[in-house]
């Protein structure tokens, strides 16, 4: 039986057995239901949602920005826990992933689905009751595009799965405003932006070196699909949408000179590694892991000089007035 054969059958066997192996104890540990969260993700999901609380006009009570910031990192747990249920198949079948709790066995399936819906639903009641209902409401439909959209539906049907599935991780900083003001403006969708076109060169890099695991697991990513040639060129034209994206918060009045200085330098950084990894046919592994890395690095500079010079310390300012 082949690999993807191993994995389609994955949900069958655990499904069967369900009823079974809810008569056992279970095997999973702490660090297991931690793992279920995607702590790094949900790290990134904080501090962006952190930024756009930040900068957000108006003030808020510490124990309130505290609340938004926890609600938030929570409701990232939960989607992660149901995106871990979901796709236990193919995790099972790429190295990247094999070691996951429910594919590993310590996790159930049950228990997965049931931690990430608990978990789900308390993340945004009590946002809405604590903080305000469009925050509540951002967060609620952040977990359902990420889960239904993104992980049910577009991952294993289109190769443009990582490009309108990667919204979902652009919402935080756009709660994190709502938190504030109980409304949206253009800054927290610039921020959006941001993210959403930040997301197809940074993941598409990770699909190139890692393309034969999706093509086992049968994941329509764009390289598997539309070839390496193809998908070099799609990261290199993201980049270019991004870099001017990026660089905009700073002539348009939303971030100074530090800023500007940081998304100028680093956007060239970025554009020079796009350049690489469309340039290097071999080996693609090496242009590719430094794209890869360097966006991480990328995305965090800029916000993280954007908490420093513009939200810092008027949040400072507001959780102290």
């Amino acid at each position: 039986m082949s690999l993807v054969t191993d994995g389609a059958d994955f949900r069958g066997r655990m499904a069967a057995g369900s009823d079974a192996d809810l008569a056992e104890p279970s095997l999973a540990t702490v660090g297991d239901y931690i793992a279920l969260l995607k702590p790094r993700v949900m790290s990134l999901v904080v501090f962006t949602a952190l930024v756009g609380l930040a900068v957000a006009p108006g003030s808020i009570n510490p124990v309130t920005a505290f609340t938004a910031l926890l609600c938030i990192a929570v409701g990232a747990g939960a989607a992660g826990a149901l995106n871990m249920w979901y796709d236990a198949d193919v995790d099972a079948v790429m190295t990247r992933t094999s070691r996951r709790p429910v594919p590993m066995g310590r996790v159930r399936p049950r228990e997965a689905l049931a931690f990430g819906v608990t978990l789900a639903g308390f993340s945004v009641m009590t946002l809405g009751l604590l903080v305000n209902a469009l925050a509540a409401g951002l967060l609620a439909f952040t977990i359902f595009f990420y889960v239904v959209v993104y992980t049910v539906w577009l991952k294993r049907s289109t190769p443009q799965n990582i490009v309108i599935g990667g919204a979902a991780g652009a919402f935080p900083p756009m709660i994190g405003w709502a938190a504030v003001t109980g409304s949206l403006s253009f800054e927290p969708i610039l921020l959006f932006l941001i993210i959403f076109f930040w997301t197809p060169p940074h993941f598409w890099a990770l699909a190139l070196y890692k393309a034969d695991d999706y093509k086992r697991a049968g994941i329509p990513m764009l390289p598997v699909v539309s070839g390496d040639l193809n998908a070099r060129w799609q990261i290199l034209l993201y980049t270019l949408v991004l870099v001017p994206l990026a660089i905009a918060p700073w002539p348009l009045g939303y971030a100074g000179v530090l800023y500007g200085m940081t998304s100028v330098v680093t956007g060239a950084i970025m554009l020079v590694l796009a350049v690489q990894v469309l340039r290097e046919r071999r080996p693609v592994e090496r242009a590719c892991r430094h794209l890869f890395a360097f966006s991480i690095l990328y995305l965090f500079l800029l916000f993280a000089v954007l908490l420093i010079e513009r939200g810092w310390g008027g949040l400072l300012a507001r959780l102290a007035a």
